[in-house]
């Protein structure tokens, strides 16, 4: 077996504990109960706003967050502890990814208001997560061709228009949702009210001198938001009283259906996942003092990207969304100083006890919209952040902007005004009326099409 001697490199922090070193297990659980409160939030959120606006059920919606956090635990658990070819081998948290939000409520919304039952529109949701999830298998196998196609160039456009487009999202949830459209109370004064008490708790914790309440900011500013809408009478337990005192899984709950209306938008987004977990996965190999390059670095990509796609499959079958490797984890490596593997062990452990009893999820459904609403707008603009982040880590020469300038005005000129490919043919409709899936073939096809120019050429 031909080992890959460690690389020369400094790494970010001054680590307490490497890889494979085995911390106590009261610091073990320290150090997992830091990383399940920077991403605790991050894991049920997707689900909730999805099932909220799509209409799902009380007990479906317990459900599903369920089995976000079990399923979670699970690719965690095989990230850290790697079998075979899956996994990498280090401190890796996988959970719910926000990528798919957007889409997934877009694409939903409009079965629904067409008349087809929510049931069916799970259904056709989770099979496509299933066929997608192949996409990311697929991906890990030929990295090194799929990194040529989709350059940063491209994943800063899509993850920006992610962001961008997700924040719509987070509006509709600070104004009370869907619901409260419905009821007629939507921005009333006492929902805007919940979720400005969130975002300037989240600003204010954040500027906080003391380390590990940066890092849980959302979480601190969720409890202080539940603590506030409990004095308001905000609270709805209808999720707890409803809840089985354990959560069985079980596979394909709403049956499995398909929606090429829904699929298509998602290829794109599941390319760039596949891209962003190898910046997540290089970041964390080398704040735990790890290579960045090689071929110990590259089994270990494959095998992160191949868990991304292995996971999402098991999220189809057993009734939850996408999942993805969390960038959080890297900043709570620098603040602890720990990157054993083996915490991960027990993050993974406490995600699947907590996904097993469903009144865990029950008590996370009781907040109320406006509050998670607070807390998402929030993690959406991160998003859309990164994604500039990623743009500002290349040479923005006239090309560049070019791609940028065209790709994001088609993409959110389609995300604002819909109507413009109604007159298309169905196929490449439902192609286009994705307004990510717009930008991120139009910034493939420009990257493609346009040569790079020399750097005398590029000043010009």
């Amino acid at each position: 077996m031909n080992v890959q001697p460690r690389l020369p490199l400094k790494a970010d922090t001054d680590l307490l504990y490497g890889l494979n070193d085995k911390p106590s297990v009261p610091v073990s659980f320290m150090a997992a109960v830091q990383h399940l409160l920077a991403i605790i939030v991050p894991i049920v959120t997707p689900g909730l706003l999805i099932c909220q606006a799509l209409g799902v059920s009380t007990r479906d919606t317990n459900m599903i967050v369920s089995m976000s956090l079990i399923v979670s635990g699970i690719a965690t658990f095989v990230q850290c502890r790697r079998f075979g070819p899956l996994g990498t081998g280090l401190l890796i948290v996988q959970g719910t990814s926000f990528n798919f939000v957007g889409p997934l409520i877009a694409g939903g919304t409009l079965m629904v208001s067409n008349g087809t039952p929510v049931e069916t529109v799970m259904a056709c949701i989770f099979g496509v997560v299933i066929a997608g999830s192949f996409i990311e298998i697929g991906v890990s196998r030929v990295l090194p061709f799929i990194k040529k196609l989709i350059t940063p160039l491209v994943t800063g456009i899509v993850v920006l228009m992610i962001g961008l487009t997700l924040i719509k999202v987070g509006l509709i949830s600070m104004g009370g949702g869907y619901g409260a459209m419905a009821s007629g109370t939507f921005a009333n004064a006492e929902n805007l009210t919940l979720s400005g008490i969130v975002i300037a708790l989240i600003i204010i914790i954040n500027r906080v001198p003391i380390a590990w309440m940066r890092s849980s900011a959302i979480f601190l500013a969720l409890v202080a938001g539940y603590i506030v809408a409990a004095f308001m009478g905000k609270l709805d337990f209808s999720g707890v009283s409803e809840a089985a005192f354990v959560e069985i899984p079980m596979p394909f709950h709403f049956g499995i259906d398909f929606s090429w209306g829904l699929f298509i938008p998602m290829v794109v987004i599941y390319l760039v996942t596949s891209l962003e977990a190898i910046g997540d996965i290089t970041a964390t190999s080398k704040i735990s003092d790890e290579p960045v390059e090689g071929p110990v670095w590259m089994e270990r990509i494959k095998g992160g990207v191949l868990v991304n796609g292995v996971n999402s499959l098991l999220a189809g079958i057993f009734n939850t969304f996408p999942s993805s490797v969390f960038a959080q984890n890297n900043g709570i490596i620098h603040l602890t100083g720990i990157a054993s593997r083996y915490v991960g062990l027990y993050i993974a452990a406490v995600l699947v006890i907590l996904g097993l009893f469903p009144a865990v999820a029950g008590v996370i459904q009781a907040v109320p919209e406006p509050v998670l609403g607070g807390a998402a707008i929030v993690m959406f603009g991160s998003v859309a952040a990164a994604g500039i982040h990623i743009l500002s880590g290349i040479s923005l020469d006239r090309r560049a902007l070019l791609i940028i300038a065209v790709s994001l005005a088609l993409g959110l000129g389609v995300a604002q005004v819909p109507d413009i490919v109604s007159q298309l043919p169905h196929g490449l409709k439902s192609v286009l009326e994705s307004g990510v899936a717009t930008a991120g073939i139009c910034a493939m096809l420009l990257n493609l099409l346009l040569p790079e120019l020399n750097g005398a050429q590029a000043e010009e």
